[in-house]
């Protein structure tokens, strides 16, 4: 039986249990122990009134029609006393029977007394049988006096196993007053017999020698029976056979031990007188001491029950004391340490995690108030609990170190980032500028890829703020198309070729929440590309939904496992602590940061063949009315920073799908080193973002020239391609006339250059792909 984990109450209740049981085991045993004498002595009462007496009483009836059965035998003629006797020998048997049946004798009877009692029964039930043998004359007079003796000595067997007491001193008075009675039986015999011979004028073949046989075991047992009685009795017997009854009665039975013959004058009528007399007192005195010893009993038995009774109630309250004594103990035991443990609880589930999340925030701890000290005693519960104190004062100081160093961490992080921002904000204004000024088309294409590092560089060092708990400088001040926010986050990532924008609902973004959705996109679209094949496509679309709007990001990989998408989900709904030890799952931090930050809803699930949906919903109080394309939207640098963040992509508007004859790569991201020239082409599909495309200035060094082939074009690209050009040009002049207004919107410092008709842009929003989502995918997609 393993007891190690059980609770310290259920281990002090067993300790005590132990030693209680043994102690009231012993309790019992000494009291039944006792009380088994203590009902014995009891019930010799009992056993005096219910069975001595009527057995003395049919003892002396059995004896006296004995004699006169051997006196009819004797003669030749029946003797009327003996009819009367045997009346007076049924009436006592029958008293006797009833008492043997009675409840109370066989109560107190042991095992022992009641196999005396069935056989005491059994052999009065064979009196009338004898009776008929003696009238018929069938039996002799030693057969008469044997009928009649087994009689008497199957009772006073049963007196034999009454007269076991549990006192000493009363068991020998009690089995010596049962000697004293067979001797009276012995000298009944040989009256018996001497009255026989009498009658007869002799004694029959082997009569003397058995009225010498009996006289003399008569007196062996009253002289073996005297010297057991006390000394009052010894003394008291002893006057008794100093009587004038006494002593001619054992003058005859010398005379009739010497004589081999039945002496011609024997004194007969002296014999019955001291017979009678004899036999009478030893009755009496007998049955006076029989009565002494039940008066005597009774004292006795109540003295060992108040011994018992006494004994019994200094053991119980010895049992009730320890119990008390032991639940006393066990219940301090058990609430000190409970106490200890419910400190040690509190400290961990709550004082430290309390203490941990109020440093967080920039409170000032007490160390004193929040570690108290616990006073549990000076016993080894009390070093426990002062130790404990020592530990639990260490851990708040540890904790406000731990919070210390990440606070000051996360400033280093913040202050690189900050720095590194503002590097990578001037790099994207110089190459804005770079590209205003260059011609040459290759160079141009050099600097746009460039510039499109920049811009992940700056989501990389975005990142970097985020998870230092603070949140990214760039924003919108007005609202800002869903689908523009699409290819801003597209524009971001390294492989935007394989991102396909599907339907897409019109719909706007507040300013305020453009930057970190357009990151949070990026996030979710990097993921998408890296754990899919290369050779796949990951689409994003977007529609309207009761309560908001909602983004969906589908690529064609493995997937993930139900844990592992589970995990994941559960983080992007409840972000957790940036934990350093953690750096493989910085971009699902980051998702569940900016997300959190707007109550922005991301889920992840499968995808149907195969492949992960991450479904952004975006609440209803961040989405608005699409903003009008041209001069009615977004204006000056605004306008600009969305031109910067498009510039690479050609991407369908909102509910347009693709049109017949149109290639897969207008709808995609698509880079532009290819053109052959630098200018402004007309807007695509009414969105009204110009699309910069290559052309040879006059400044550029010469190249060596290249025959293109002629390419086929049907009506319908040639007229998209006119339409184009018009728009293009049309917006141009606008935006020039707008940036030479003096209270127009326009940015001097990125205003157009007048020979190129491109319009200037300001640094979008990008950084570095971070770290994907979806981390936990298997390794057969990480190598696809």
């Amino acid at each position: 039986m393993n007891t190690r984990d059980w609770p310290i109450r259920a281990k002090l209740t067993a300790l005590v249990i132990g030693p209680v049981t043994g102690l009231l085991a012993l309790w019992i045993f000494a009291t039944t122990l006792t009380f088994g004498p203590a009902l014995d002595l009891l019930s010799a009462r009992t056993l005096l009134y219910d069975l001595g007496r009527p057995g003395e009483r049919v003892v002396a009836e059995l004896q006296r029609e004995r004699r006169l059965s051997v006196v009819q035998l004797a003669g030749r003629s029946a003797l009327p006393a003996l009819a009367e006797q045997r009346v007076r020998t049924d009436d006592a048997i029958v008293e006797l029977r009833r008492k043997v049946d009675g409840k109370a004798l066989r109560d107190v009877a042991d095992e022992q007394l009641d196999g005396r009692l069935d056989q005491l029964v059994s052999a009065l039930d064979a009196l009338p049988a004898g009776r008929a043998f003696i009238d018929d004359r069938k039996v002799d007079r030693s057969g008469a006096v044997g009928l009649y003796s087994g009689m008497i000595g199957s009772a006073f067997q049963a007196f034999g196993a009454m007269a076991a007491l549990p006192d000493a001193q009363l068991n020998r008075e009690a089995t010596a007053l049962t000697a004293l009675g067979r001797s009276r039986e012995l000298l009944g015999q040989a009256d018996a017999l001497l009255a026989g011979a009498v009658i007869a004028g002799r004694y029959a073949d082997g009569e003397h020698e058995q009225l010498v046989r009996t006289l003399e075991n008569q007196r062996f047992l009253a002289e073996t029976a005297v010297a057991e009685l006390p000394s009052e009795e010894r003394t008291s017997y002893q006057r008794l056979t100093e009587g004038a009854g006494f002593v001619k009665l054992r003058a005859l039975q010398d005379t009739l031990i010497r004589s081999s013959a039945l002496p011609a004058r024997f004194d007969m009528a002296g014999w019955e007188a001291g017979h009678a007399e004899v036999w009478q007192s030893l009755r009496d005195f007998e049955l006076r001491g029989a009565d002494a010893l039940a008066e005597r009993s009774v004292p006795m038995a109540t003295r060992i029950l108040v011994q018992l009774a006494a004994a019994g109630v200094l053991g119980l309250v010895a049992i009730v004391v320890c119990v008390l004594v032991a639940l006393r103990v066990g219940r301090s035991l058990a609430r000190r340490l409970t106490g200890v443990r419910t400190a040690a609880t509190e400290v961990a589930e709550q004082r430290l995690p309390d203490v941990v999340a109020r440093l967080r925030r920039g409170e000032e701890v007490d160390i004193a108030r929040e570690a108290p000290e616990l006073d549990h005693g000076g016993d080894e519960i009390g070093q426990v609990a002062r130790a404990f104190n020592e530990v639990r004062r260490t851990a708040v100081r540890a904790a406000i170190d731990e919070v210390t160093l990440r606070r000051g961490f996360n400033e280093v992080i913040l202050n690189l980032a900050r720095r590194s921002q503002g590097l990578v904000h001037r790099q994207l204004a110089l190459l804005d500028r770079l590209e205003r000024r260059t011609e040459d088309p290759d160079e141009l294409a050099g600097l746009f890829q460039v510039d499109h590092l920049a811009t992940r560089l700056r989501r990389h060092a975005e990142d970097l703020v985020i998870l230092a708990g603070a949140a990214p400088g760039r924003g919108w001040r007005r609202p800002v198309a869903a689908v523009d926010v699409m290819r801003g986050a597209i524009s971001e990532v390294e492989a935007y070729d394989r991102v396909d924008v599907g339907e897409v609902a019109s719909a706007g973004v507040l300013g305020r929440a453009v930057g970190d959705v357009i990151h949070l996109l990026a996030e979710l679209i990097e993921n998408a590309t890296a754990y899919s094949p290369p050779g796949t496509r990951v689409d994003v679309t977007g529609r309207t939904v009761p309560g908001g709007y909602t983004i969906e990001i589908t690529d064609r990989g493995l997937g993930m496992s139900a844990p592992a998408l589970a995990a994941a989900n559960r983080k992007l709904a409840e972000p957790p602590e940036f934990d350093p030890a953690g750096s493989a799952r910085l971009g699902l931090f980051v998702v569940a940061r900016l997300a959190a930050r707007h109550g922005v809803r991301v889920e992840l699930r499968p995808a149907r063949p195969a492949g992960i949906v991450a479904a952004v919903f975006v609440p209803s109080d961040l989405i608005t009315d699409e903003p009008p394309v041209g001069t009615d939207g977004p204006a000056g640098p605004e306008r600009r920073r969305l031109a910067k963040v498009t510039r690479l992509t050609t991407v369908p508007r909102p509910g347009r799908p693709n049109r017949p004859g149109r290639d897969r790569s207008e709808s995609t991201v698509v880079p532009l080193q290819s053109a052959r020239a630098s200018t402004v082409e007309p807007p695509t599909d009414g969105d009204g973002l110009p699309r910069r495309i290559r052309r040879r200035g006059a400044s550029a060094r010469p190249r060596a020239a290249v025959v293109d082939a002629p390419a086929y074009r049907t009506p319908e690209e040639a007229r998209r391609a006119m339409s184009a050009l018009q728009a293009g040009t049309a917006r141009g002049r606008r935006d020039g006339a707008r940036a030479t207004d003096p209270a127009g919107d326009a940015d001097p410092a990125t205003t157009e250059k007048p020979d190129t008709g491109t319009p200037s842009a300001t640094s979008g929003p990008a950084v570095e792909p971070a770290l994907p989502v979806a981390e936990d995918r298997t390794a057969t997609e990480r190598d696809a």
